[in-house]
C-alpha cells in the first residue's frame, strides 16, 4: 500500500469521525501553541535585552561605594569621590579605559505650577553621553561650562516631562527641585526599557546636585555614587575592571586581605544573568507546554487503540486479501502523524494570532517584541510529527500483529 492510499484512508476515517478527531488533538493545540508562543515571546524579550543593555554600554564597568548597610555592619565610612573619578581618567595608569564619567542621584520633589511629582534626580557630567545613549529630542544637553558653574539648568526624561508639563511645552520653563529653581534646557527622547520609570528621571549638572541638592561633604572630596567607567573595547573589559580595582585600593588604602569598600559591576556580567533568568523561566513555561503534549500524545494513542478495537474485523479482511504487517503499521502511523500535525498546524496559527496581539504593546515603556520566524514554525510541526509518529507506534504494531483468523470472528 502507497503512502498515497494511506492518505486517503486515513482522512477518509478521520473525517467520519470529525468530533473524536477534533478532541483528541486539543492537547497536541494547547501543547504546541503554547511552547511557539514562549519561543517567540522569550527571543523578543532577549533581542530588548540586548538592545537596551547596548545603550547603557556592554563595554562599561560601574563602580559604586559601599551601601550604607555594609558600612554600619564593617565600620566603612568610604566613598567614592570627584578626585577618585579622576585618578580613573588616567589612562597612562589604566591604558584599557577610554573614558570616566562620574554620577550620582536621589528622589526629590519636582513641582511645576500646580503639578508635583516624586522623580529621581541625576546630576551628571557632558561625557556620559559617550557611554550611555542619552538623545536629545529639542535643546541642548549638560555642557562643561554648565558643570564648571555649577548652573541650575535641568534636561528632562520623557515621562518626568509628561507628569509635570502634561502637553505644555517644557522648554525653557522653570520648575522647582526640591525648592531650587532649575530651567529647563534639553528634552531627551523616550528609550524606554524593561523597569517602569525607564524615562522618569531629572538630569542636572553633578557640581549643581553636589553644591544645592546633595548637602554632603568628605574629608576625601566631594562625593558621588556611582563612577561608569568605559573600556577602550569590548575585550579589555576585564583589564580595565582589574585596573580600576587595583587603582582604587590604593587610593583608599585597603590592605591585602582586606575587602573592598566599593562595588565594581560588569554590565556583561548582569547581562548574563538576566539571561539565565530568563532561560529558567522559558524554560519552566516550555515544560508546561511539553506537558500539554505528552498528554496529547497519550490521548492520540488511546484513541487509535480505540479505532483499532473498533477496526479489527477490517484489518482482518485486509490480512486475508493479502495486506502485509508493514502495511497495517503504515495505515494506523499515518492516522496519528495527520492527527498530531493537524494538531499542531492549528497550535502554530493559535500561536501566531496571540503574537499579532501582543508585539507592539507598551507596558511602561517597555515594546512588547515576539519574532515569528520560519525555524519556530518548522521546529513545532517536526515536533508535532514525532509526537503523533511515537503515540501510533504502539497501536500500529498492535494492530499489524492481530490474528487474521481471529479478527474476522470478531463481532
Amino acid at each position: 500500500m502507497s503512502i498515497r492510499d494511506c492518505l486517503a484512508i486515513s482522512l477518509q476515517v478521520l473525517r467520519a469521525n470529525k468530533m473524536r478527531s477534533g478532541l483528541t488533538i486539543l492537547g497536541i493545540v494547547i501543547g504546541v501553541s503554547s511552547v511557539v508562543f514562549m519561543i517567540s515571546f522569550g527571543r523578543g524579550h532577549e533581542a530588548n535585552l540586548m538592545a537596551i543593555f547596548k545603550s547603557m554600554g556592554a563595554d562599561v564597568i560601574y563602580v559604586t561605594s559601599a551601601s550604607q548597610m555594609m558600612d554600619q555592619i564593617s565600620g566603612i565610612t568610604r566613598k567614592l569621590t570627584m578626585d577618585d573619578a579622576g585618578a580613573l581618567a588616567n589612562t597612562s595608569r589604566l591604558p584599557s579605559v577610554a573614558l570616566v564619567s562620574p554620577f550620582t542621584e536621589k528622589m526629590a520633589t519636582v513641582t511645576y505650577a500646580n503639578e508635583k511629582a516624586s522623580t529621581d534626580v541625576m546630576g551628571m557630567v557632558p561625557s556620559i553621553r559617550q557611554i550611555i545613549e542619552y538623545p536629545v529630542e529639542r535643546g541642548v544637553y549638560i555642557s562643561d561650562a554648565d558643570v564648571m558653574s555649577a548652573a541650575s539648568v535641568a534636561v528632562l526624561g520623557a515621562t518626568a516631562r509628561t507628569n509635570l508639563f502634561k502637553d505644555e511645552d517644557a522648554l525653557g520653563k522653570s520648575i522647582r527641585v526640591d525648592g531650587r529653581i532649575f530651567e529647563v534646557v534639553g528634552l531627551l527622547e523616550a528609550k524606554g526599557g524593561f523597569l517602569p520609570g525607564a524615562d522618569d528621571f531629572i538630569m542636572i549638572p553633578i557640581t549643581t546636585m553636589q553644591a544645592k541638592l546633595m548637602g554632603e561633604t568628605t574629608t576625601e572630596g566631594r562625593p558621588v555614587q556611582t563612577i561608569a567607567v568605559k573600556a577602550i573595547s569590548s575585550d579589555r573589559v576585564g583589564s580595565a575592571k582589574d585596573e580600576v580595582i587595583s587603582v582604587l585600593r590604593q587610593r583608599h588604602h585597603i590592605r591585602e586581605g582586606e575587602s573592598d569598600d566599593f562595588y565594581v559591576m560588569d554590565m556583561r556580567e548582569i547581562l548574563d544573568k538576566m539571561k539565565q533568568a530568563l532561560e529558567v523561566f522559558q524554560l519552566f513555561l516550555a515544560s508546561v507546554g511539553a506537558i500539554s503534549l505528552v498528554i496529547g500524545g497519550v490521548g492520540i494513542m488511546n484513541i487509535m487503540l480505540v479505532s483499532v478495537t473498533e477496526r479489527t474485523r477490517e484489518i482482518g479482511i485486509r490480512k486475508a486479501v493479502g495486506a502485509k504487517k508493514l502495511d497495517i503499521m503504515k495505515q494506523f502511523l499515518v492516522e496519528a502523524a495527520i492527527l498530531s500535525l493537524a494538531g499542531g498546524v492549528i497550535g502554530i496559527f493559535v500561536a501566531f494570532i496571540f503574537v499579532l496581539m501582543v508585539t507592539g504593546v507598551d507596558v511602561g515603556g517597555y515594546t512588547v517584541q515576539a519574532p515569528f520566524t520560519a525555524d519556530i514554525v518548522l521546529l513545532a510541526l517536526g515536533v508535532a510529527t514525532f509526537i503523533g509518529i511515537s503515540s501510533g507506534l504502539y497501536p500500529a504494531y498492535h494492530a499489524a500483529g492481530m490474528d487474521p483468523v481471529e479478527s474476522l470472528r470478531y463481532q
